[in-house]
């Protein structure tokens, strides 16, 4: 069977406002956190009590994703101020 190679190179990623998305995010997840802890009697009667912890383990997965984008977006402007402007 032979190898599948792509007949053009795949273009440039896409970059975006990650840090202000993952941030944005990651608030949503604490939010519906201390929305749904009011009601931690009822998902408990009901087995649902998974929901509140999903959302606790959302948010705090989220800090981490917050604290990793940073630091990337940081190194990529790092890495961008030392390359050489490009001769036109």
């Amino acid at each position: 069977m032979a190898k599948w190679t792509p007949e053009h190179e795949a273009p440039e990623p896409l970059e975006g406002p990650v840090v202000a998305t993952i941030t944005g995010v990651t608030v949503v997840w604490f939010v519906l956190f201390l929305v749904q802890l009011p009601f931690y009697g009822w998902f408990d009667d009901h087995g649902h009590l998974w929901w509140l912890w999903t959302c606790l383990a959302g948010g705090g997965l989220g800090l981490i994703g917050v604290w990793y984008v940073r630091r990337r977006d940081a190194a990529i402007k790092r890495a961008a101020a030392v390359r050489p402007a490009p001769a036109e």
